[in-house]
């Protein structure tokens, strides 16, 4: 199993960028898809990032697509998302996971960090 821990959440104005951070326990880390989430006020958590094991696939939200980038370093069992223009409705916070089998859907991860607030202002 994998233990995720997110950090690097803050306050930034629109158009500027962020890196989160996520360091994950765990033996086996590269074994494990790793993604990024998030949940906005009243909103249910939804798809951002994720990465595979070996960091050969990626995929992202349509909403992230050209602004957000999500990678990972198994030598330090680390996992990253860089968000350069950033948007008011980029607002949530932000949940790095894992899962074996993973790829987009919530369902298929299993292991979560305990969220970071991002915070979009215009």
């Amino acid at each position: 199993q994998v233990q995720p821990v997110e950090s690097g959440g803050g306050l930034v104005q629109a158009g500027g960028s962020l890196r989160l951070s996520c360091a994950a326990s765990g033996r086996t880390f590269s074994s494990y898809f790793m993604g990024w989430f998030r949940q906005a006020p009243g909103k249910e958590r939804e798809f951002v990032a994720s990465v595979s094991g070996g960091g050969t696939y990626t995929y992202y939200a349509d909403s992230v697509k050209g602004r957000f980038t999500i990678s990972r370093d198994n030598a330090k069992n680390t996992v990253n998302l860089q968000m350069n223009n950033l948007k008011p409705e980029d607002t949530a916070v932000y949940y790095c996971a894992g899962g074996l089998l993973a790829g987009t859907s919530i369902r298929a991860y299993n292991y979560w960090g305990q969220g970071t607030q991002v915070t979009v202002s215009s």
